[in-house]
Order: structure tokens, then sequence, then C-alpha cells
């Protein structure tokens, strides 16, 4: 497991691709387990350790995460994410070459909790939730026809980066779920930097963390 930064509050971490951030019905082992068994093992406590999850990623997005240590820490960074003081940035690969090099999109999406996929549908369907996002192409290679994209999250609903792609027809390569580019291979969706308030010395805080230059992401080069 990749450390960031652990103090006596938070412990920030690098969740790889393809761990849920916690348990679910597949019983596979998840970010929450391995850090308390991580905490239980360094500071040699006796039974559980206490571990708040804060925010969440899908189990194919790798990238930042931070765990609270504390019940009050927990309940500070809850708090940020709530009052949208809790930043996150992504880089995503997408299909195509957009339009513009630099832009906003802003949807209204439904999630669907039978077949737990979300799409985009308006603003007079009792259940839809507003989800806003800004970008900026850092890269086109014309050779795969494939765009490298930083997104800044304004709303975190649920697959919320690859539903609004997808319907402007600029699918996350490898997306089995919304995309028509990159079948069987890993979801191009990366959570590269996360800041907030340190929910103790209230100072602002910023992590960077970026995939290894392998597969599709050699277009980081």
């Amino acid at each position: 497991m990749k450390i960031l930064y652990e103090d006596n509050h938070i412990i920030v971490v690098e969740k790889p691709v393809n761990i849920p951030s916690q348990g679910d019905k597949t019983g596979d082992i998840d970010m929450l387990t391995l850090i308390k068994e991580y905490l239980i093992k360094k500071y040699n406590k006796p039974g559980d350790a206490y571990l708040g999850l804060v925010h969440r990623l899908d189990r194919p997005t790798g990238g930042v995460m931070v765990f609270a240590k504390t019940s009050k820490a927990a309940s500070r960074l809850s708090e940020q994410v709530r009052n949208k003081k809790f930043e996150k940035e992504y880089l995503v690969i997408v299909d195509g070459k957009l339009d513009k090099n630099k832009g906003s999109f802003e949807d209204y999406l439904v999630k669907n909790e039978k077949n737990n996929l979300s799409k985009v549908t308006n603003s007079k369907d009792k259940n839809a939730k507003l989800a806003k996002l800004d970008y900026e192409v850092i890269k086109y290679n014309e050779e795969t026809n494939l765009s490298l994209v930083k997104v800044k999250l304004h709303t975190g609903r649920h697959h919320q980066i690859r539903v609004q792609f997808a319907s402007r027809n600029h699918s996350v390569y490898g997306d089995q779920k919304y995309g028509n580019r990159g079948k069987g291979k890993q979801l191009c969706l990366w959570a590269y930097k996360l800041s907030f308030e340190h929910p103790i010395s209230k100072e602002k805080i910023e992590f960077e963390d970026y995939p290894e230059k392998t597969g599709s992401w050699i277009i980081l080069d």
C-alpha cells in the first residue's frame, strides 16, 4: 500500500485500481480493511482500529484517498465534503478530440438502482441531480484518436465523469459500462489530486499522485 501522508488524525493513500473503497457483496479485500490491518499492525492495537470513510472512488478508479483516524476528523472532513470545500481532480483518457480545449459540462443525472447505471436526463425528472465539472485537454494523440483530459469535479454524482463524457460521444477509454473503446482494457480514470483543510490544524493541504506510465497511460509521456 502506497501511503502519501499520515499523522494522528488522517491517512492519505493511493487506492489501486480494482479494489473497492469499502466492503461490498463480492467479499473482495477493500481499502478500509487494508488500512485498518496496517494500523493495527503498526501501532500494536488490540482488536479493531477506528477508520472513517470520508469519500469513495469507484472500484476501477485509482488515485488519492483520505481516511480519518479519529471520529472528530471524520466529522470535520465529511462536513467539508458537504460544503464543497473538498476538491478533487482527475486525469482521464477519452475517445476522440473535444471541440474545445477547455470548458464545463452541466447535466442532470439519474441513477438506476437496479442496474447500477446512471444516465443524462432533464431537470424535470424528480430523481435527477445536477452534475457539474470543468475540464481541460492536456494532450490529443492523433494516431490513436484519444485525448488526455484534466477534470475538476464540482459535484460528486454516481459515475459522473464517465456518464457526462460518454453522453457527448467521448467515452472514457476502457469503460466497460458506458464506453465503446478499449473493451477489456483498464478504465483510464485516475484521481490524481486531492485538496482540503486539515481537520485539526485547518491548514489547506494538497496531495498529488499519478498512474504508472504503462498501458494506455503512456500518453502521459
